[in-house]
């Protein structure tokens, strides 16, 4: 019995090790790939591994920013560098779900057959996702949900890796469609792109995409659709401690229940976040451990996904809007004191 579990325990240390060896290995890896990517997009690092934490966790990503910031390069840049397929989706006010799923179509000598849509690729940009109407953007939704969109009637399964970037113009606000808090729920992440620095930008001026080709850039790619896959398995194998689930368990409740945690801004807390939200920090925090190296899941990786998650999911009251209370600063509180143990 004795031999029995000496020889376990072995396995387990040789197990252990195996993956840590592997985790190395991925820094390497993402190493190559910020280096390539920062050959054409200037700056936005921190905004990249939010990416890419998104893609280890299943999920998509609902991106804010001005227009002329590098949403659409960055992503057009990380597919060509993970081997993926990517298309853009230009929403409009004319769009139909058609436009992006696809339809079925008649040729007196071929019969029906199948037209298939933008959203069949790896990596998809949904531009302005809030100009479109609700049906529409229904439609995309789906797709991230469900992996698959039903065509007359036939379902056909996404490619994989699948990932939706959708972009909102924070400006301009005529002849737009707000989303409902539902389908916004429906992505992991909730990214604010902000403006790059001045030696950031003084960058930009020398390799901007105005003045180049994007074919000129000659990116590499430095990984496989396969590649992602694999690590998205191996995001699940990252150790989340009890203690760590309850402490996000903690986190959701006090969005619901602010008072309970003596939140001063919790007054302005309308509804709280759903379950969907302990999912989404229980995945995220595995895979921004995984992308920093380690084997497990400390409180600092909770709190650093933890704005990226809440920052869609908690409702504020009129009275909040109206005082332009950002969720940003409940998230800063919550953080502060909802007690780790």
């Amino acid at each position: 019995m004795q031999s029995t579990v000496n020889i376990q325990s072995v396995k387990s240390v040789e197990l252990t090790k195996k993956f840590e060896d592997e985790i190395l290995n991925y820094q390497k890896l993402f190493q190559e790939v910020r280096k390539e990517i920062s050959r054409v997009v200037v700056g936005q690092s921190e905004i990249l591994d939010y990416l890419m934490e998104a893609i280890l966790s299943h999920g998509h990503c609902l991106v804010e920013g001005i227009p002329g910031i590098a949403k659409t390069l960055l992503l057009r840049t990380l597919s060509i560098v993970t081997g993926c397929e990517f298309k853009r989706i230009q929403f409009t006010p004319d769009l139909l779900p058609s436009d992006i799923i696809g339809l079925t179509a008649y040729e007196e000598k071929k019969g029906f057959y199948t037209v298939k849509g933008p959203i069949f690729a790896n990596f998809v940009l949904g531009d302005e996702i809030n100009r479109a109407p609700p049906k529409v953007q229904s439609a995309l939704l789906e797709a991230m949900q469900e992996k698959q969109v039903t065509i007359g009637h036939n379902s056909f399964q996404l490619p994989t890796p699948f990932f939706v970037m959708a972009t909102q113009n924070p400006i301009e606000q005529m002849g737009t469609y707000p989303l409902p808090e539902a389908q916004i729920d429906r992505f992991i992440y909730k990214i604010i792109m902000k403006y790059p620095s001045m030696e950031e930008e003084e960058k930009i001026l020398q390799q901007n995409i105005s003045l180049h080709k994007f074919e000129d850039y000659k990116i590499r790619s430095i990984m496989k659709p396969t590649d992602i896959l694999l690590l998205q398995e191996n995001v699940q194998k990252i150790y989340l401690d009890a203690k760590i689930e309850k402490y996000i368990v903690r986190l959701v409740d006090s969005t619901r229940d602010p008072k309970k945690y003596n939140l001063t801004v919790g007054k302005y807390v309308e509804f709280g976040s759903s379950p969907r939200a302990s999912i989404s920090l229980f995945i995220a925090s595995k895979a921004h451990a995984l992308l920093h190296g380690k084997l497990y899941v400390t409180p600092q990786d909770v709190k650093a996904v933890a704005p990226n998650i809440f920052r869609h999911r908690v409702m504020l009251t009129y009275e909040g809007q109206a005082e332009e209370i950002k969720t940003d600063d409940i998230v800063k509180e919550m953080l502060a004191k909802v007690p780790v143990i």
